[in-house]
């Protein structure tokens, strides 16, 4: 089957459009949250609420896009796959991410959980012996410098204040990469948008599972505002960035979103400095600078394979 190139022209501007937009999208899921906490809502309540509103539309846009055969006649193995990535994902990840939405601000988040990415590398040369060129080593410390800036801001006190909330969100950044790798190895069978519903249904269904057995208590009310809020959670923080992302990718081919995509850390920035008052230390500006920098410098660095892989296609 003969894969569709990356769009050009119009296509192309629509592309980077619905990248920004995917983008802008995922960044303002922490400040959303953030409220939500404020209003006395549990990280764990917010992020199960957020998965069972999105199932169904999840699930209508796979039934749109694959067909009921395909969707659920997937190969056992493919799906089994799929389920045990979305549990270490959007279940264990998701939840120690909203965790530490609690303890730091939504900037410091979503900037180390744009890490993941050179995880991936690393994750990549462990399992299979290849190990990176020059230049992408460079790009991973230049990254990770850029980690220890940004939750340190070089100072003491500024370290105690995030170490807890930074581990947490760098071990769900870990398991970002792993489920990169899953999907790697199973949406040739199953296809991608299959392999999305079945993780984020295994997720859903452990979500539930952990409520009832530890009968996790939301928040006594529901006011307008709440309502309004886990809308946007749902939506514009999820259901969308996730569409837009993945129409992106396909008219721009994933290492041009992806490189795209790097103006999501700013924005939160941008969105925690005008909603929250957050802000960061020179240190950590620069710290951000870094990973971001690094960050594109290993997304650069894909381009001739991806280009030399769409040629041979």
């Amino acid at each position: 089957m003969r894969r569709r190139p990356p769009a050009g022209g119009a296509g192309a501007v629509s592309g980077v459009a619905l990248a920004i937009l995917g983008a802008a999208g995922f960044a303002s899921k922490g400040v959303i949250a953030k409220f939500l906490y404020a209003d006395g809502w549990s990280a764990d309540s917010v992020l199960w609420v957020r998965s069972l509103l999105a199932l169904p539309v999840i699930a209508a846009w796979a039934l749109w896009a694959v067909g009921p055969r395909a969707l659920l006649r997937p190969p056992p193995r493919a799906a089994l796959g799929a389920a045990a990535a979305g549990c270490l994902c959007y279940y264990g990840g998701a939840t120690l991410d909203f965790r530490a939405l609690t303890m730091i601000d939504a900037s410091l988040e979503r900037v180390l959980l744009f890490s993941y990415p050179s995880m991936v590398v690393v994750l990549y040369a462990g399992i299979y012996r290849e190990w990176p060129e020059l230049r992408v080593f460079g790009a991973l410390v230049v990254t990770y410098v850029g980690i220890f800036m940004v939750v340190t801001g070089l100072d003491a006190g500024v370290l105690r204040g995030n170490a807890a909330g930074g581990t947490l969100v760098l071990t769900c950044a870990l398991t970002s990469a792993l489920y990169y790798l899953a999907s790697d190895r199973w949406t040739g069978a199953i296809g991608s948008v299959a392999f999305t519903f079945y993780a984020l249904t295994a997720a859903t269904a452990c979500l539930g599972a952990q409520r009832l057995i530890a009968g996790v208590a939301g928040a006594s009310v529901w006011s307008p505002r709440d309502l309004w809020l886990l809308l946007a959670l749902v939506s514009v923080a999820t259901v969308m960035p996730m569409l837009a992302m993945a129409e992106g990718v396909r008219r721009l081919g994933a290492p041009r979103a992806s490189v795209v995509a790097t103006v999501g850390p700013p924005t939160t920035i941008v969105l925690g400095g005008w909603l929250l008052d957050e802000r960061l230390r020179t240190a950590q500006w620069l710290g951000v600078a870094l990973i971001v920098a690094g960050i594109l410098a290993l997304e650069l660095a894909k381009r001739p394979a991806a280009a030399a892989g769409s040629q041979a296609a």
